[in-house]
């Protein structure tokens, strides 16, 4: 289950990016988690994802 804080959902989320998945899609569809919910929580604070690097930024 990933955090419902959006701080912590941001490091959680590029952790696993970093260390587990190639892609935010892949990690969407292997956690079954919204894409487009847990961009939307990470916009709200000022994140974005950046494919390139493979990270929210």
């Amino acid at each position: 289950m990933l955090p419902s804080d959006p701080v912590m959902l941001l490091s959680v989320i590029n952790t696993k990016l970093r260390d587990e998945y190639e892609s935010l899609d892949e990690l969407c569809d292997s956690l079954d988690a919204p894409k487009d919910e847990l961009c939307a929580k990470l916009i709200a604070i000022g994140y974005a994802y950046d494919p390139d690097r493979n990270r929210f930024i």
